[in-house]
């Protein structure tokens, strides 16, 4: 009677397993998109401009995609020993702009950082109509 028990907990356990690995699968198939603004302590007017515009059309054009996870934003303050390490990775040395896609593992980095650069201050809406549109292309 005991062995039964045991068995039956045994495959009820590796049912459950197997069940969850689907379900991450599934998951794991999602791309998300997520957009990296990288700074240091000291910005020029346009690091800030890039900075507060992007957080500007994250938050008025991106909302339910942020909440529902699709869309991550991170500022990374790369004069921080742990902004130093993510700067790295992406080998900022800088005030830079990355709206990458992950999927199944992987990511595919876009630099925006001059098209920032070229925009944000002196051109915000054609800043705001690229970023959107870039964010809405790794979205699909």
């Amino acid at each position: 009677m005991k062995r039964i028990v045991l068995i039956s907990l045994l495959a009820l356990i590796c049912f459950s397993g197997a069940y969850a690995i689907s379900k991450k699968v599934v998951k794991k198939g999602k791309a998300t998109v997520e957009v990296l603004y990288f700074h240091s302590k000291q910005r020029c007017p346009t690091c800030i401009a890039i900075g507060n515009n992007t957080q500007e059309v994250i938050n008025k054009d991106f909302a339910a995609q942020v909440k529902s996870g699709a869309l991550k934003f991170k500022e990374i303050d790369i004069s921080t020993p742990e902004g130093e390490k993510v700067a790295d990775k992406y080998h900022v040395t800088w005030s830079s702009l990355f709206v990458n896609k992950w999927q199944n593992g992987k990511e595919v980095r876009n630099d925006m950082t001059r098209f920032g650069f070229e925009n944000a201050r002196t051109n915000t809406a054609a800043f705001k109509a690229g970023l959107k549109n870039k964010i809405n292309q790794l979205l699909k």
